[in-house]
């Protein structure tokens, strides 16, 4: 038995390692090995491991370690999980497993063990050291595996707002012209979009455009989507779908822009990966990181604009 759960956990342990080294490459198959090897080591590796030790121990004495050991390794490798593969309430997550340890864990742990009169100290010390080593790695992975993207969206909005201020001050083309009248529907509603989303975050457009970096939660997903929905727009976003589609099918039928057409949808980002146009709307708002959504959002208003500005 013991030799079948030591090689339970040498290929939990090679999948999880896989897993990070594809993720470390950005490989493809990467989310798959580590959702497989996380949730074998939580729900299988570990409660067997617990299992076999504590009936080999032939007391019930231990019991509540056990049971407190497995409720703490569900709770900090779930909260890792989600915070590697960005899904929502994973900062409540990790904020939950950073004390839980030592809220939970290590009480029971310092009972149980003590009324152990066999049990060395060197044990409890390596326990502080392992809890200490999984603060720190948690305290880590929650500050710097979305770094990187949120600095990016970061930059991209400064950007952004430079463009957009140079073309807020050309004048205004063509108004009787339909694709420009389409383009200034669509941006009277990307501005809707952009203000629910801020106000459900408790900021403004000017304070965004003045200090991204102020976002309270900028890698949380989902809150985009909640946003919008309770302002009352419909859970497949068709109000800024039916514009975009608008806009692409008036540049098709108005002369001189059926080249711009073609390139249109690719431009705006309105076909999802899968090509199914009742997915758009959760594949931009439901499973971006908010930063995402609003840079999305803030580069298709600056592309409607600069298209505007060369209309003759």
């Amino acid at each position: 038995m013991k030799q079948k759960i030591y090689l339970l956990g040498v290929v939990t342990f090679l999948i999880v390692l896989t897993g990070i080294m594809f993720k470390l490459n950005h490989w493809p198959g990467a989310g798959y090995l580590l959702v497989i090897g996380l949730v074998t080591l939580v729900l299988v590796f570990t409660p067997v491991a617990l299992i076999n030790s504590y009936r080999d121990e032939g007391t019930r004495q231990n019991l509540p370690l056990y049971i407190v050991t497995w409720i703490t390794c569900f709770v900090v490798f779930t909260a890792i999980l989600f915070k590697i593969m960005h899904w929502p309430g994973a900062g409540i997550l990790m904020t939950i497993s950073l004390p839980f340890p030592y809220i939970v864990f290590l009480p029971v742990f310092l009972i149980v063990t003590g009324r152990n009169k066999n049990f060395s100290i060197y044990n409890t010390v390596f326990v502080l050291m392992l809890l200490v080593i999984n603060s720190v790695f948690s305290g880590l992975l929650a500050l710097n595996v979305t770094r990187n993207r949120i600095d990016d969206s970061f930059n991209l909005s400064r950007n952004y707002t430079e463009v957009e201020t140079v073309l807020n001050d050309l004048p205004d083309q063509m108004t009787d012209n339909p694709v420009v009248q389409s383009i200034n529907e669509v941006l009277s509603t990307v501005d809707s979009y952009q203000e629910i989303i801020l106000q459900h975050e408790n900021m403004s457009p000017e304070q965004w455009e003045r200090n991204p970096e102020s976002l309270w939660r900028p890698d949380s997903k989902g809150l985009a989507a909640q946003a919008l929905i309770n302002s009352g727009d419909s859970p497949e976003g068709t109000k800024l779908l039916s514009g975009l589609k608008s806009l692409v099918k008036n540049m098709e039928i108005t002369p001189g822009y059926s080249e711009l057409a073609k390139e249109a949808p690719q431009l705006f980002d309105i076909v999802s990966p899968n090509g199914k146009e009742e997915d758009w709307y959760s594949w931009k708002f439901n499973d971006n990181n908010l930063a995402w959504v609003l840079i999305y959002l803030e580069g298709l208003e600056t592309n409607l604009k600069m298209i505007r500005a060369t209309l003759n």
